[in-house]
């Protein structure tokens, strides 16, 4: 009933919000009954993000013990993770010996010992330069670096290969929206956000994950400034486990077990929490494990929204147009309190005569019923039945819900 709200309001106004202005502002637009004043509502908190959108961790180490010795312990993983230029800079630092070098002929300064050492590494053979057999030290120098030649190609090829085949770059083609939406979905309310794959090669086994990381004080007094909870995506039912060859919508139901089952519209603007969202699967090409990783603070969660369609059918084949991505519009008919309170004061009674199931929803209170914005869902319908009574959205006057009669079921 409540999902059907955009078709019902063929003449309402929808505001589009793109990704620059998401959650800068929000415009609450006037109803048919003049409901709504029309402000805009700019949101000024400056909240640390624990997550950057890139996916980047926001964290700073300070004061390791042996800081040096521990990434020196890991030398091959450590030159995986530094940058390209200090990777090259490290297996080209050569040692200049000083003093005389009556060991080797024709080598006069620091070019020429830096060819002998190359010409005796690679064993390209010497010109002119060359360890003459006076100097035992010179002689077990050649072997030594023979030998520690044949270690350094091995560990920078095998060193230049992982960095070029991890998989870190594969999430520059994986997408996450710019913003969470929460809207009815089934009759309930539900967080949801988009995530897509940019390339066409597959992502193997891609499943989601979701956290809400907020300040938390325990029973005891112990505060926990980031406090991890899980939000279920779907785990139990598999609903976790996508494939990812278009855009999708992930979507958490918010439940008497979700962390945001209290939550209203109102507290999104106050509230102090994020939502980290992960996504992982394997590179098709590699088989290699990729995370990528975004994160929603609650002033970018777009309460009363939903996404812009983004596949399209276009004759033989589907069309995904990504410039929707990032855009949602607004439904008006969304309830503005809580899941909690939603679930509270709203009952369904359901009566059974022959086949035919008759479903009624009924909202009473007057704050709760201005909680849905201008217009009260409420609702009388017998399934099979063309002419049943049909009562779709109510609007509110100024002492709460107004009547009107009810008519035959529309049309779709």
């Amino acid at each position: 009933l409540l999902g059907s709200s955009r078709s019902v309001f063929q003449g309402q106004p929808y505001s589009i919000v793109s990704s620059e202005e998401d959650w800068l502002h929000l415009v609450t637009m006037s109803g048919a009954n003049g409901f709504g004043i029309g402000k805009v509502h700019t949101r000024r908190r400056c909240q640390n993000r624990f997550v950057k959108k890139n996916g980047q961790c926001n964290i700073e180490f300070a004061n390791m013990d042996e800081k040096s010795q521990r990434y020196l312990a890991d030398m091959f993983t450590t030159c995986v993770d530094i940058r390209w230029h200090y990777m090259l800079l490290i297996f080209s630092l050569p040692a200049e010996g000083r003093g005389r070098t009556p060991c080797v002929m024709q080598v006069h300064g620091f070019m020429a010992a830096f060819l002998f050492s190359i010409e005796t590494q690679t064993t390209i053979g010497y010109g002119l330069r060359c360890v003459t057999e006076e100097c035992p030290v010179a002689v077990f120098m050649v072997v030594a670096q023979s030998i520690v030649g044949c270690i350094i190609d091995s560990f920078m090829i095998g060193a230049i290969m992982a960095k070029m085949a991890r998989p870190k770059k594969r999430v520059q083609t994986l997408l996450f929206s710019h913003n969470a939406v929460v809207a009815l979905r089934y009759g309930k309310l539900c967080l949801m956000w988009h995530g897509g794959n940019l390339s066409k090669s597959h992502i193997v086994e891609a499943h989601v994950r979701a956290q809400l990381i907020k300040p938390w004080v325990t029973e005891e007094g112990e505060y926990i400034p980031l406090d991890q909870i899980d939000i279920d995506v779907g785990f139990d039912k598999g609903l976790d486990r996508i494939f990812l060859v278009s855009p999708i919508t992930i979507l958490h139901e918010i439940d008497e077990a979700s962390p945001l089952f209290g939550i209203s519209r109102q507290d999104l603007e106050t509230d102090d929490f994020e939502i980290v969202v992960i996504l992982e699967g394997m590179v098709e090409a590699t088989a290699m494990t990729t995370q990528a990783l975004s994160s929603y603070l609650a002033n970018e969660i777009l309460w009363g929204h939903c996404f812009e369609p983004v596949l399209f059918k276009e004759k033989s084949q589907y069309k995904i147009n990504y410039s929707h991505s990032h855009k949602a519009y607004e439904v008006p008919s969304t309830p503005r309190c809580s899941a909690k309170d939603l679930v509270e004061n709203k009952f369904l009674l359901r009566t059974r005569e022959g086949q035919d199931t008759v479903t009624f929803w009924w909202l009473w209170g007057h704050e709760l019923g201005r909680s849905f914005g201008p217009f009260l869902p409420c609702g009388l319908r017998i399934p099979g039945d063309e002419n049943s009574v049909f009562c779709s959205f109510l609007p509110l006057g100024p002492e709460g819900m107004t009547s009107r009669p009810a008519g035959p079921a529309p049309r779709t």
